[in-house]
């Protein structure tokens, strides 16, 4: 890249350790270009499951906060990649300034909740995953109505992973959550230790114990980033089908997350 003809020769790894010392504006503003791409292209995810009356430059604007963020506080001791790291941010940094907007209707939140509670009731009452009709049925609703439902509440569905859930990236390292992303692993005390692997395993029976369809959706949609269209070709149904479905799997996953969550306070 012009301009930063003095940085060649040092290996990106150089880079951030010559920042972390120096905080050299120069490194800041080649990571930021170098960088720039990464923001586009979540700024581009997210757009395609949010109302069209938001605009894809503000997403954008959003997510070079969030960069600059990951810049800032990005650790190597941490031994997480910075792509990784600062997808985690991008991200969250575009939701945070979506619900500052409050651009979401609160009737949408509240039917999430609303099936979000059913679904979990239900799970506890049948000692199992909860089906179309049986939640329908225990909201009033016809299995048609119910389908309609889950669309309208779709992208607070996507907004609720973002605040719950964790991303990986496959190494042994990876976190759990957002916040773990700015936990430093090598000080946790044997009993912190002892409590993530313990929750680690439960979230993984969390996931496990989904419906085959909706587990599909989620790694297809958060580990191979396929888009909801990508999705619906591979599973030959419509992308309104992968939307229900995908809303439906956070539903419930939310509802086992608070579970897990009140086993541990």
């Amino acid at each position: 890249m012009r301009g930063y003809e003095h940085l060649e020769g040092f290996t990106e790894e150089q880079l951030w350790a010559q920042y972390t010392d120096n905080k050299d504006r120069s490194i800041r503003n080649y990571f930021i270009e170098k960088y720039a791409p990464l923001v586009k292209y979540v700024a581009g995810r997210v757009m395609a499951n949010i109302p069209s009356s938001v605009d894809f430059q503000d997403l954008v604007s959003f997510g070079i906060l969030g960069l600059i963020d990951a810049i800032d506080k990005f650790d190597l001791s941490r031994e997480i990649k910075f792509k990784t790291y600062a997808v985690t941010r991008i991200r969250g940094a575009i939701f945070d300034e979506l619900r500052n907007l409050d651009w979401l209707p609160r009737s949408v939140r509240q039917k999430a909740k609303e099936i979000e509670r059913t679904i979990a009731q239900l799970e506890m009452k049948l000692g199992r995953s909860a089906k179309d009709d049986e939640i329908a049925q225990a909201m009033n609703l016809s299995v048609e109505s119910f389908h309609q439902l889950l669309l309208r509440v779709g992208t607070n569905a996507l907004i609720s992973m973002d605040d719950n859930w964790f991303v990986n990236d496959g190494s042994s390292t990876s976190p759990m959550s957002i916040e773990e992303t700015l936990e430093n692993t090598s000080v946790l005390s044997p009993n912190n230790v002892a409590e993530r692997t313990e929750l680690k395993k439960m979230i993984a029976q969390a996931i496990s114990a989904l419906p085959d369809r909706e587990k599909q959706v989620l790694i297809l949609y958060y580990y191979e980033e396929l888009t909801l269209k990508e999705i619906g070709s591979i599973l030959a149904v419509t992308e309104s089908r992968v939307s229900q479905l995908h809303t439906k799997a956070i539903m419930r996953l939310r509802g086992r997350l608070d579970q897990i969550k009140k086993n541990f306070n």
